[in-house]
């Protein structure tokens, strides 16, 4: 599933983004301490991610080495990647957790520099207090 998630992302396709999240997916934030939690909430957070991120792409895709149970969850994966924020670059890593049905349960993302994190934070909230656009019927 994680070819999915990555393919999506780089797609820049929400709805594919969505149908990739487990309803219970916790996302990890690298500036906020509480998770979002919740599909629509991180459907939400991405499309947002996916108007602020300039020229995103995934350098490197790092598998885990620790073997799930037979019939367990899909191996985690960390996703590489690099992008702008406001003309800064920022580097980053996508480190994804699988249910056994093979969907995104559980998202963590850090980024470097502080600065471009900091660009990062003050340009995603700010697109975060703005009302969600209504559903499209």
């Amino acid at each position: 599933m994680t070819g999915t998630f990555r393919a999506a992302v780089e797609a820049a396709d929400l709805a594919a983004i969505a149908r990739t999240l487990d309803p219970g997916i916790e996302f990890h934030s690298p500036v906020v301490v509480r998770p979002y939690r919740g599909r629509d909430a991180v459907v939400r957070l991405l499309g947002v991610l996916v108007e602020v991120f300039e020229d995103f792409h995934y350098t490197d895709e790092l598998v885990s080495a620790v073997p799930s149970a037979p019939g367990g969850s899909p191996p985690g994966r960390a996703l590489i990647f690099r992008a702008r924020a406001a003309g800064k670059a920022v580097q980053g890593v996508d480190l994804l957790e699988f249910g056994t049905d093979g969907l995104v349960t559980g998202l963590t993302v850090m980024v470097r520099p502080l600065p471009a994190a900091m660009t990062l934070a003050r340009l995603v909230g700010r697109r975060l207090e703005e009302p969600a656009a209504p559903a499209a019927p």
